[in-house]
């Protein structure tokens, strides 16, 4: 049975949120609900994603196609959304295209191809998104700015994938103005990119610790996990 002060302090932690990011808006003078909140449950239980499909959250996030398998299984009874978010590998593209509804982490044409030929038929083409490495760490994946236009470009015409949008991780900044200048260079590639392909609407970018400054700088997705599923 669930424990009852986790199902509050869950519900809790989603109506927390869902308020911040609904001053945000206001603040920022953004559209009212034109940020999409995505539960980030990566090493969640199966009842703590429970619990928080039943505050109303259905859109939710995973990293790796080994720990997301068992929690799509058992939680295949309900309408959730289910986004990758993770380093894609080779060898798991194919059941990530078979089960995901989004994939934001697309860095390569090859693994845009073979994503594009994996997705099933019967399915509605796989939403995704470039993922840029605004500051060139080694340690992150994506393309640069410089590169993304090009992928961009490849991306687009495959058949079973729709292009969305544009993803980023940015290095962690201190103070909300340090974080928007780093958002506002992802947002200018947005924009000029929507110019070349209508069907973008998509800028997932902001996390626990600075979805303010992402809200700012025009995100329209932003993934958070621990500050709805910490203790």
């Amino acid at each position: 049975m669930a424990n009852e002060d986790d199902v509050i302090s869950i519900a809790d932690h989603l109506n927390a949120v869902r308020l911040q990011v609904a001053a945000y808006e206001k603040k920022y003078r953004r559209p009212s609900h034109s940020v999409t909140l995505l539960a980030v449950s990566k090493q969640q239980s199966v009842e703590h994603i429970l619990q928080a499909v039943q505050a109303g959250q259905l859109m939710f996030g995973e990293n790796y196609w080994q720990e997301a398998r068992p929690k799509l299984a058992a939680l295949q009874a309900y309408p959730i959304e289910w986004h990758f978010i993770g380093p894609l590998q080779a060898n798991k593209t194919q059941k990530i295209a078979e089960h995901f509804a989004w994939v934001h982490s697309v860095d390569s044409e090859k693994l845009a191809r073979r994503l594009s030929e994996q997705r099933p038929a019967h399915l509605p083409p796989l939403n995704v998104c470039l993922q840029v490495n605004l500051d060139g760490e080694a340690s992150k994946s994506g393309v640069s700015i410089e590169e993304a236009p090009i992928l961009a470009a490849k991306m687009a015409c495959l058949p079973r994938l729709m292009f969305r949008g544009l993803m980023c991780i940015p290095r962690p900044g201190q103070h909300v103005t340090q974080q928007r200048q780093v958002f506002h260079r992802l947002s200018i590639l947005y924009l000029a990119l929507k110019t070349q392909f209508p069907s973008l609407d998509t800028l997932s970018m902001g996390m626990s610790q600075d979805y303010e400054a992402a809200i700012a700088e025009g995100a329209t997705c932003i993934r958070i996990g621990k500050a709805i599923f910490a203790a």
